[in-house]
């Protein structure tokens, strides 16, 4: 068997443990990552050194604003390991992550009632 085969199993697609990905940590540096939170590139950020393919993928991934669950879909990885890669490319000033909106900030249910009405009335 190759270098080549012993890593990739056919069914089950690579064989790369998730805490190698990680490094064995389980969790990010610094503020944990909301689900729904958004993420994007900082515009003409540079990525360093010692970042992994899985970094550069999940960096060409946020081009676009995505969230984190969304993120973690197209990526294929576990949400854990997505998470402690963002903290990875927080902490190098790479992203910035927008936090959900929080219901105290959302327009009062009259006003969207009289923005509907208004629409409708066009």
């Amino acid at each position: 068997m190759s270098d080549g085969e012993r890593w990739l199993d056919e069914d089950a697609g690579p064989l790369v443990r998730p805490y190698t990905v990680t490094r064995g940590r389980t969790r990010p540096t610094g503020p944990a990552f909301d689900m729904v939170a958004i993420v994007r590139i900082v515009p003409g950020a540079r990525p360093g050194p010692g970042l992994g393919p899985e970094h550069m993928r999940v960096l060409r991934l946020c081009t676009q604003p995505i969230s984190v669950v969304d993120l973690t879909s197209d990526s294929g990885l576990p949400l854990t390991v997505t998470r402690v890669l963002l903290g990875d490319l927080r902490d190098q000033q790479l992203i910035t992550v927008r936090p959900p909106a929080s219901v105290s900030s959302l327009p009062e249910e009259r006003i969207l009632r009289e923005v509907i009405q208004g629409l409708r009335a066009l």
